[in-house]
């Protein structure tokens, strides 16, 4: 499913309701929520919504766990971190015991078998399902989510829940979650915005079967749900008329 808004403002309050609802709906039936988060400056918006005081005391922290997409593998402190950002805007601001977040960064180890100490972490508070509440995603301009890039080997894994490789493109290691693990989840919530996503939205929702070149069609859940929350420019719309338009995908 795709929801079209005129604003990025009307994107990260829905985004925020729904991680809100998620989060009440996953205590009440299983005593906790699992959520993951993702990257870049897409989401900020919304995490600083969670951390206000109209939303943030809707969930009891105390019973949530908080994992990420991806990261790049770079400190803690650094800009560039995915974590820093999440901290920065949302997880400094909530009553979430430190236990609870899970960065995908650490100090002395490889990103690669850093990697394999993460999906344990993952199996050790999911269980052997691997099925995440709520993962929130970001769309590249390039079509790929996550650090699942075009051509890169990882798009093949099927095996591992968490996979580090060094993309070369951009002279680092990347650490993320791999298709087959995002696939279990409850919910899958991507959040896209602005006209330089138009064409990898176009090809992901409507074009061709290519996921080695629009990884993000590789996202595809298991018996979840995958809702789209994109502004008019991202969906090819120039009009501001409807405030909201809601199409059905098969």
């Amino acid at each position: 499913m795709i929801q079209i808004y005129n604003t990025i403002e009307a994107i990260n309050s829905k985004a925020a309701a729904l991680f809100v609802a998620s989060a009440q709906k996953a205590i009440l039936e299983k005593g906790n929520f699992t959520a993951v988060l993702t990257g870049g400056s897409s989401p900020a918006g919304i995490y600083k919504l969670l951390a206000s005081p109209e939303y943030q005391t809707k969930i009891d922290w105390n019973k949530v766990y908080i994992f990420w997409g991806d990261e790049r593998w770079v400190p803690l402190e650094d800009d560039r971190s995915n974590a820093k950002m999440s901290f920065d805007t949302l997880l400094s601001h909530v009553p979430i015991p430190e236990n609870n977040i899970f960065p995908m960064y650490k100090d002395g180890i490889s990103a690669e078998d850093y990697a394999a100490e993460y999906e344990e972490s993952i199996r050790t508070i999911l269980g052997p399902d691997g099925k995440f509440d709520l993962i929130l995603l970001g769309l590249g301009d390039d079509g790929h989510t996550a650090s699942l890039f075009p051509g890169e080997a990882v798009l093949h894994e099927q095996t591992k829940w968490v996979a580090a490789y060094r993309l070369e493109s951009q002279n680092m290691h990347r650490i993320t979650l791999t298709a087959p693990l995002i696939n279990k989840a409850e919910k899958i919530v991507v959040v896209a915005f602005g006209q330089k996503k138009a064409h990898a939205l176009k090809e992901v929702l409507y074009g061709d079967y290519n996921p080695n070149t629009y990884p993000m069609q590789l996202i595809k859940p298991v018996s979840g749900e995958l809702l789209f929350l994109v502004d008019n420019s991202a969906a090819g719309i120039n009009n501001q008329g409807a405030t909201e338009a809601i199409l059905g995908l098969s």
